[in-house]
């Protein structure tokens, strides 16, 4: 569908800004690459073939006993009983030591020569690790270092880092655009209707949001989860519960200002229903001054998360979370990388929608025009 003259206009605009442009771009790859974290970071193979057959343990369960195992729980596909089982289609004894498990899966003597079977193979990805993954450190100590097999180290719980930033990209920012969405639309909605209306619905309006504002988001949320437990949903309808008040106070002034313009006179005049007026008529001339605030509300909410998790009484400790990995980086100073990977990400993270928001306020603003 081809945009308007104004779209148009506003598009030329924003890609005329090369910071907010290659800002977008940056973070819609970074973003876009956490969307598939399953297929980056994962500690069940992506692929496998088994007899002949393909399949995709990331995405369905397979029990040990679907590769010629004995036990019906999901398949451990990091031990080398598995492995064995998997490469040489179950027909070779697999319990073995562990030593000549590994030996044989690796130099291919467990599956060359077996009659009947195409020798089995797995594809893993990239990051053989997940989020949640407890990974075998050999003897040392947790939190670690940086090393070949943990390109950014691990926790106090030896779980790899890099496959926790990425999943923990993933969840901060879906988590803050849907809060900014809902809180944008109840906002503007607000705001809308207590401009454009005016006298008494105002009147009401703001003495509530007086008595709302006053209530403190941080013990109300320490208060409801010690009656709830932690969820996601929960954490994120009370965000957006004491959220929803940060666009009414522009959205209101320009709607205030808008209705006594001639315009708006004109098509009262002419018997233009209300919902019509604000919307198509008010609602664009307040859309700058809204877009100004979105930035702070989307970083916020992502600095709100990281604070809520910091403290522990954010999202479940289930659940990746960058919060959790900056309170591990002050708890471990004697691993600096979990401060420096914790650093990075929420400045690299921030800056780039920071960059983006103010180059989409710049392209709805008429006054600006870039060359």
């Amino acid at each position: 569908m081809a945009l308007s003259p104004l779209n148009q206009r506003r598009w030329r605009n924003f890609k005329a800004n090369r910071r907010a442009y290659w800002s977008l771009i940056i973070f819609a790859i970074l973003f876009g690459l956490s969307l598939f974290a399953e297929l980056l970071a994962n500690d069940k193979p992506l692929l496998v073939t088994y007899r002949g057959e393909w399949r995709m343990p990331f995405l369905r369960f397979y029990s040990e006993a679907d590769f010629g195992g004995d036990f019906k729980t999901e398949a451990n596909y990091r031990a080398p009983e598995v492995q064995c089982l998997i490469v040489t289609g179950g027909v070779v004894d697999c319990f073995d030591t562990p030593e000549d498990i590994l030996a044989g899966v690796k130099d291919g003597s467990y599956g060359a020569g077996v009659d009947g079977f195409q020798k089995g193979r797995m594809i893993w990805a990239p990051i053989p690790y997940s989020y949640q993954t407890i990974s075998d450190l050999g003897g040392k100590a947790a939190p670690s270092p940086p090393d070949a097999d943990h390109l950014l180290g691990t926790d106090d719980a030896a779980r790899d880092v890099l496959a926790r930033v990425i999943y923990g990209f993933r969840l901060s920012v879906g988590f803050a655009l849907i809060v900014t969405a809902l809180t944008s639309v109840i906002g503007i909605a607000a705001g809308a209707v207590q401009g454009y209306f005016g006298g008494w619905i105002d009147i009401v309006f703001q003495r509530f949001l007086e008595i709302w504002s006053g209530i403190p988001m941080l013990y109300a949320i320490i208060i409801i989860f010690a009656v709830f437990e932690r969820s996601f949903w929960i954490l994120l309808i009370l965000m957006v519960a004491f959220g929803w008040t940060s666009l009414i106070g522009v959205v209101r002034a320009e709607f205030l200002r808008a209705r006594n313009f001639e315009y708006v006179r004109a098509a009262k005049a002419l018997g233009v229903p209300d919902r019509v007026i604000m919307v198509r008529h008010v609602l664009p001339n307040a859309m700058v001054a809204t877009l100004t605030m979105l930035p702070f509300i989307v970083t916020g909410t992502i600095g709100s998360l990281a604070a809520l998790d910091y403290l522990g009484f954010g999202l479940p400790p289930s659940l990746p979370s960058l919060g959790q990995l900056s309170r591990q980086a002050q708890q471990n100073l004697q691993v600096p990388s979990l401060a420096f990977v914790a650093f990075f990400t929420f400045a690299i993270m921030l800056s780039l929608l920071v960059f983006i928001f103010e180059g989409v306020r710049d392209a709805f603003d008429p006054r600006k025009t870039f060359k």
